[in-house]
């Protein structure tokens, strides 16, 4: 059995239930939105939130319709949320394929992303569960902060880790710790085991991003954007601090300047990266990736053997040892 089908095994009715409801939360009478909602569907992923939702919960009792609800809303929300940044950061290409933006224009994208955002909330409303509506609402607020944040770094002339794990928390961190807390709490849970499962939600999110950072520094099309996009986009990440932080190579700080005053070049960004690597950029933040896996393995070693707890180990692996 493969990995994702050894993850999703505990949950392959309730991951079914999910798909109907999340297909039937997209439909519409407007032509135009329903084209750009088909193009976006094109680009699904493996549903790895959705699945951390459903897991979660399991994990704590039986997967209820809010359950459903509340995974529906986050995954509603996340892709509001990449329809948006795409506008901002002015990305052509997601997970290789064009984006909403570049296809249609940036009016409609905004619109769009609107639009799932609206569609996010009812189903957090359908949930019932006041404690939920308050994690996505949040989740939103974090968003949009970890953005504003990244957007305001661009100009800082510091190579602060503090200022990038900041932001990690804000995205992808954020998301990750509201999949886990809105799933426990979607079953009744104790406070304590509502903030059990956000901590090791928020340890998942940290080892997802250190890990699509480091696939900015390789070449490959599977992946679904361009070697050194982020430094394309202004943005330093782990592997960059850290070399910039412990090497005194005038070239180098030189050319992190320019990255984030965007005025470096393709070929100057090319020979960046090179340098990075050579220095143990990637296997720095390979490192820290794999302390942050530790931190939630420790999480679930204090629970008993289980068929979810199983698949939750395999999730984190399948997290850390991705080739996408």
């Amino acid at each position: 059995m493969d990995s994702l089908s050894l993850i999703k095994s505990p949950i392959t009715t309730e991951l079914e239930d999910f798909k109907n409801l999340f297909d039937s939360s997209l439909s519409s009478s407007n032509l135009l939105l329903n084209n750009v909602i088909a193009h976006i569907r094109q680009r699904n992923g493996k549903m790895m939130r959705p699945i951390l939702v459903l897991l979660v919960a399991k994990l704590y009792g039986e997967i209820k319709p809010e359950t459903l609800h509340a995974a529906v809303s986050l995954e509603l929300l996340h892709t509001a949320s990449l329809v948006h940044d795409d506008v901002v950061d002015e990305s052509t290409e997601r997970r290789g394929q064009l984006s909403v933006n570049a296809i249609f224009n940036n009016k409609v994208a905004v619109l769009v992303g609107d639009f799932l955002l609206a569609t996010s909330l009812v189903h957090a409303e359908r949930t019932r569960n006041h404690d939920i509506i308050g994690v996505v609402a949040c989740l939103g607020q974090d968003l949009a902060e970890g953005e504003i944040l990244q957007l305001s770094n661009v100009s800082n002339r510091e190579y602060s880790e503090t200022i990038y794990f900041d932001v990690i928390r804000k995205k992808t961190a954020a998301l990750f710790a509201a999949c886990t807390k809105a799933a426990a709490l979607s079953v009744e849970v104790t406070d304590e085991k509502a903030e059990f499962a956000r901590l090791f939600g928020e340890n998942i999110g940290i080892c997802f991003q250190i890990k699509d950072d480091i696939f900015d520094y390789f070449e490959s099309k599977e992946i679904g954007k361009p070697t050194g996009n982020d430094m394309l986009e202004g943005k330093l990440t782990l592997p960059a601090l850290y070399v910039l932080n412990t090497t005194t190579d005038a070239w180098a700080q030189e050319m992190a300047l320019r990255v984030k005053a965007g005025t470096a070049t393709v070929d100057e960004i090319t020979r960046l990266i090179e340098f990075i690597k050579q220095n143990g950029g990637i296997e720095y933040a390979v490192k820290v990736m794999y302390e942050y896996k530790e931190r939630a393995l420790d999480l679930l070693r204090t629970l008993p053997d289980s068929a979810v707890k199983t698949s939750l180990i395999t999730y984190l692996d399948y997290v850390v040892d991705r080739d996408k």
